[in-house]
């Protein structure tokens, strides 16, 4: 659900910009470099690669689902994409003066895919992972990080690399404030049966970290002979990312760029987690919470709508398959899908249409595009489904569809109305449900009535 909330949250912002005729690149993909997966695919008796491929395959068919339109997915296991990117940015930090080697002992979660520290545990174990860390003592290559840590201070400080929300951006400055250290950036090849070699040393693989966050880069074809689009769409204009990989956004890859002499992303938007019963999800809990079978009952529009607009994008949300049938009942089926039953009908039947020229008047300066500015994709939903409170209301205190008896010109005026408002309500919720949104204007333009439900009550 983790991975549905952040993926799904940058489609609705791409498609918000797309929108507004923001030329936009939306980029998604797998971080492959894990140890985590190889201890996996064992337990399974599969090989890594054929693991991994299952992995991702479980991803792209739920990004299907939630008709996630992403310009490309990239896998970090793929050498002819992603390597010679993340090559060339290790290659810039040599060069830089900021690789060199040491010999290291230290506590390393795989869990976090890092190494920790003692005053990071709680009874020897990994507060988060619940795991005894590895005590390692190996022979690396550690990146200078230190050395950048003022720099990427006053670049978050002054918000030239601008972290939402305030809070996160508190949080990342603190831990910068403590002094940043520098870092183990490679592991030996025998311990590592994924990754890319360290230029000029097959004997070490470049750290995940090192490895992952140069995808960004290295997806629009920075270290490639075609590397247009990286010209063309970078730096980013925004990284989504959870709350739980701030400080490798926020701190390391900073400070990778830096030394590789590469501008920093714009801005960097951290959201929190998605709780069940106010509780993280767990499988011995008995609380988790699938997306594709949500999906597969719901459909995909309302469990994008749950998404955008009962989990806020700057905090950790709730969720429990209670609460998504509330908001469906309520929100959808006996919301937005009666209204449009109601509206369409008064019009068809009574014969009345609106030019669309002017209904897009109706959407123009609409507030509700100001929460999608600021990324308050929550906001912007609860916004929406107050118009659609007010059109009920109007309907409730106008009763046109009474009103047509005494007098056919006002009960006309009073729909004409409604479709206007009708028909902004579905164009602002283009983001947020595209299939629902498309399938409601095509309604409205052919005066058309639904043939069934918008939303089947469940």
């Amino acid at each position: 659900m983790g991975h549905a909330y952040t993926t799904t949250l940058a489609d609705i912002i791409a498609r918000y910009h797309r929108l507004r005729d923001v030329e936009t690149y939306l980029l998604v993909g797998a971080d492959e470099n894990t140890e985590k997966v190889v201890r996996a695919a064992e337990a399974a008796g599969k090989g890594t690669q054929e693991y991994l491929d299952g992995i991702v395959r479980g991803f792209q068919d739920l990004f299907s689902k939630l008709e996630i339109d992403y310009d490309q997915f990239i896998r970090t296991s793929d050498n002819g994409v992603h390597w010679p990117g993340a090559m060339e940015i290790w290659r810039r930090m040599v060069r830089s003066g900021d690789i060199e080697k040491r010999t290291y002992s230290g506590l390393y979660c795989v869990g976090h895919e890092s190494f920790i520290t003692e005053k990071d545990l709680v009874d020897g174990k990994c507060p988060e992972h619940n795991e005894e860390p590895q005590k390692v003592s190996e022979e690396n290559y550690f990146f200078k990080l230190s050395k950048y840590s003022k720099r990427i201070e006053e670049k978050i400080k002054s918000d030239e690399l601008a972290i939402i929300p305030h809070a996160r951006k508190n949080e990342i400055l603190a831990l910068i404030a403590r002094g940043l250290e520098d870092i183990s950036f490679s592991r030996p090849a025998e311990k590592m049966s994924v990754g890319i070699p360290v230029p000029d040393d097959p004997t070490q693989k470049i750290y995940v970290w090192g490895d992952a966050l140069a995808n960004y880069a290295s997806a629009l074809g920075f270290g490639r002979e075609n590397d247009e689009l990286f010209k063309k769409f970078w730096p980013a204009d925004l990284h989504v990312i959870g709350k739980d990989i701030l400080r490798f956004h926020a701190a390391i890859w900073p400070g990778m760029l830096m030394s590789a002499g590469l501008p920093l992303p714009k801005s960097i938007l951290v959201h929190g987690f998605i709780t069940s019963g106010g509780k993280k999800m767990s499988k011995s809990l008995g609380n988790v919470i699938d997306p594709n079978a949500l999906i597969a009952e719901y459909g995909a529009e309302a469990v994008r709508y749950y998404l955008a607009r009962h989990i806020s994008p700057f905090e950790d949300g709730d969720m429990t398959q209670e609460s998504f049938k509330g908001a469906y009942n309520a929100d959808l089926a006996n919301g937005l899908g009666n209204l449009v039953s109601r509206v369409l009908k008064m019009a068809v039947t009574n014969g009345v249409s609106i030019e669309e020229e002017k209904l897009n008047q109706n959407i123009s300066s609409a507030p509700e595009l100001a929460h999608m500015e600021s990324y308050e994709v929550n906001k912007a939903g609860s916004a929406i489904w107050g118009r659609i409170q007010k059109m009920d209301q109007y309907i409730q205190v106008e009763q046109p569809f009474k009103k047509i008896k005494a007098d056919l010109e006002g009960a006309k005026k009073d729909i004409r109305y409604l479709l206007a408002e009708l028909y902004a309500v579905v164009a602002l919720l283009r983001p947020i449900m595209p299939e629902t949104s498309k399938t409601i204007l095509d309604l409205v333009r052919k005066n058309k009535m639904p043939e069934s439900p918008l939303f089947p009550r469940k």
